[in-house]
């Protein structure tokens, strides 16, 4: 499983870092694990998911 960083997943979303971290809050994507300074990891699969579901029900 390979995971990714918040900055990673806001580039691979389109969005700001902000918005990443505030999915993770409000538990819409949510982290597989923390790194070293305790911010979120996530699992490149959910953020695929995520990202397709986003789509489906009108974008991001």
């Amino acid at each position: 499983m390979a995971l990714m960083t918040v900055d990673q997943v806001a580039e691979f979303l389109g969005v700001q870092t902000i918005r990443v971290e505030r999915l993770a809050r409000e538990n819409l994507l949510v982290p597989a694990d923390k790194d070293a300074n305790g911010k979120p990891m996530f699992s490149e699969e959910d953020v695929k998911r995520y990202k397709t579901l986003a789509e489906r029900l009108g974008g991001l």
